[in-house]
């Protein structure tokens, strides 16, 4: 999805927003995160047209930080929402002063922190993911034998 104010007459140079080291120009919205928005943000905006709206105007405030500091992968929004993004150059679109354009390709919500306690620290959230689902399968396994 583009920017909407991109009808303007005459416009030569493509609309983008910086976000760290990268200048967006495009959002994309995977049918995994549209799913997850809808489960654990808001049920009733849950069209892409709706989460792309809310995306570009967080990015225009300058409202979406990286979770930590050296992470380029996991993104923060208004300081409460967890959302986990790729990016991708937009091939031939360039700034006025040829440097590349990106896609932001939004893969994932994660939940708001102020819901979910366990999303204040990813990387302890994340090892008791993988040890209750080695758990899981350990006790699965016992069940087949």
């Amino acid at each position: 999805m583009r920017d909407k104010i991109m009808d303007r007459w005459s416009t030569y140079e493509p609309f983008y927003v910086n976000l760290a080291d990268k200048k967006i120009a495009d959002i994309v919205i995977t049918n995994h995160a549209r799913m997850r928005w809808s489960d654990r943000i808001e049920g009733t905006k849950t069209g892409f047209e709706d989460i792309c709206a809310f995306l570009w105007e967080k990015l225009k405030d300058g409202k979406v930080d990286p979770y930590y500091r050296n992470e380029q992968d996991v993104y923060l929004i208004d300081e409460d929402l967890v959302m986990v993004a790729e990016f991708a150059v937009i091939e031939n679109e360039t700034d006025i002063a040829g440097n590349p354009l990106h896609k932001m390709i939004v893969v994932t919500f994660l939940g708001r922190m102020s819901e979910t306690i366990e999303l204040r620290d990813l990387k302890s959230y994340y090892s008791w993911l993988r040890h209750s689902r080695r758990m899981t399968l350990i006790k699965n396994s016992r069940k087949r034998r």
